[in-house]
């Protein structure tokens, strides 16, 4: 199977063709990025497809990234990935981001609980708590940081994500301490192919996973929470 899989949903927009008969990358390209993804996806991905040597009709599967992450960055991966597959005749798939961060490392079969975590800003964090076999401990979801910190109940685990230094550092005194910190900007794009590869198309749509609103509103959207009926004559 051939996966192109596709993140901007963080700090980086990156893609790679995975190849799961050789088990291995025909090719990847990751660009540290906080913004201008919109700008610079369409460009990498041509590149990437160009240096893996095949057809964007060879293909047998489009991935991105489904958050939780920036919003605007959401769209222009999901989007992207959804016209190349249209285009393509293939499905797309969507991978979420806790998981993408915390699949390599469960992938080490550790017994050390894994906890993912992405920074929501206003001392919020998103994040999932799996056992070291991969098992659910705590379903993704948007909390603050103090209550984050009660998956210190699980015993020392290893944190990940571009949160996980901001956990470490308020990991209560009386808990294990993590057996390890990975503060990584954005999931690692190859462990997103891989996980799209094994997905069924029909239980893994390429759709956001927000977990919570977006702060920003539309200006539609505030006129008309601002704006009053005109009273009756």
């Amino acid at each position: 199977m051939l996966v192109l899989a596709i993140d901007t949903a963080l700090d980086a927009c990156a893609a790679c063709v995975l190849d799961t008969d050789e088990g291995r990358l025909l090719a990847h390209e990751s660009l540290p990025m906080k913004r201008g993804h919109a700008e610079a996806l369409m460009p990498l991905i041509a590149r990437v497809i160009d240096s893996a040597g095949i057809a964007f009709s060879s293909l047998d599967r489009i991935a991105a990234t489904t958050g939780p992450g920036s919003f605007t960055g959401l769209r222009v991966g999901l989007s992207a990935a959804r016209g190349i597959a249209l285009a393509a005749g293939k499905p797309a798939v969507g991978v979420t981001t806790l998981m993408a961060y915390a699949a390599p490392v469960v992938g080490e079969n550790r017994e050390s609980p894994v906890i993912s975590v992405i920074d929501a800003r206003h001392d919020h964090v998103y994040f999932q708590v799996a056992g070291g076999d991969g098992s659910p401990l705590v379903l993704p979801q948007v909390a603050p940081v103090e209550e984050a910190l009660a998956a210190s109940r699980f015993g020392a685990p290893h944190l990940v994500g571009n949160a996980a230094r901001l956990l470490a550092d308020r990991w209560p005194a009386h808990a294990s301490p993590p057996v390890a910190v990975d503060p990584q900007a954005a999931p690692d794009i190859a462990w997103v192919a891989w996980l799209a590869a094994a997905v069924d198309p029909d239980a893994a749509p390429p759709r956001p996973t927000y977990l919570r609103a977006p702060d920003a509103k539309p200006a539609g959207d505030l006129l008309h929470k601002t704006s009053r009926p005109a009273a009756s004559s």
